[in-house]
Formats: structure tokens, sequence, C-alpha cells
């Protein structure tokens, strides 16, 4: 089972003609700044509250991923993504940046982002309508497609 991208005009089209829904994955705070019109956001990675010897260790791996300080893995992401779409839910999952899967000279495995995890992940627990928004919703705003904001 396969992670398939789309670009932003393409997720665009799914979402009015096809009913997917962009799972947006990104921290609360970015999301009300904000996202694509009828965006869901379940954040795959939250604020630490307190940092143990543990987490500390774990955040070297986390850096790798390119995810920085202060955050780790979301536990309730799929408990979460769970209470609101069923295994057959058309979903498009959105972060800021998108990555991809296309392997480049300097990146021979793609460009690895929360997206692409959170997608990855969906998949690993049964999904089977999921794409990942390549490019990211940066590009997505940059195109000037609709968005609202909570602010």
């Amino acid at each position: 089972m396969q992670v398939r991208s789309v670009d932003a005009k393409e997720a665009f089209r799914l979402q009015k003609e096809n009913n997917f829904v962009i799972l947006d994955v990104r921290p609360e705070a970015e999301f009300k700044e904000g996202h694509p019109t009828g965006a869901v956001n379940i954040q795959i990675y939250r604020l630490i509250k307190e940092w143990t010897a543990w987490d500390i260790s774990r955040r070297a791996a986390f850096a790798f991923f390119g995810i920085f300080s202060g955050t780790e893995e979301n536990p309730e992401f799929i408990q979460s993504v769970e209470s609101i779409f069923d295994k057959d839910a058309k979903i498009i999952v959105a972060c800021t940046t998108g990555g991809t899967l296309k392997p480049t000279q300097n990146l021979p495995e793609g460009q690895q982002s929360r997206s692409l995890i959170a997608a990855y992940l969906l998949v690993l627990n049964g999904y089977k309508n999921v794409f990942h928004l390549e490019g990211g919703l940066y590009t997505r705003f940059k195109e000037g497609l609709p968005s609202e904001s909570e602010e």
C-alpha cells in the first residue's frame, strides 16, 4: 500500500469533486493562522510538557527527520484521526513544507516531512485513500487557493 502525492491544484480538485478532506497536521496555532477551507486539524507533534533524559535522547532521533526542540509525537494522533475519519475516508495529509517522495541527488529517499510521516501512519493503520500534499500548504497558499483563518 503506497502513499501517493498530489500537488496543490490536484488536491483542490479532489476536494471539490471527490469529497477529499485535507488533514492539516501542523500545530494548532499555525492552523488557526490560516488553513485550506474545510480542513481538519490534528497535530502529529505536540509541545512537550516536561523534559526528561529520555526526551532529550529522543530529540536526536526526531532531529533526523527535521523535527526540532520542544515537540514530540502526539500519542493520540491515530486515535484522534479514527474518531473523525473511517478507514475509507478520502484524506489528503498536509503540513507546511509537504516534503516529497521524489528522490533528488542530495535526498535519495525524498524529503521527509510531518505530512509524509502522518500519511504513512494512516496507511499502516488501515486507511486506504491517503494522499500527501506535495509542496505543502506553503505552495497552496502561494497559489492563492481558498483558505480561511480563525484569527
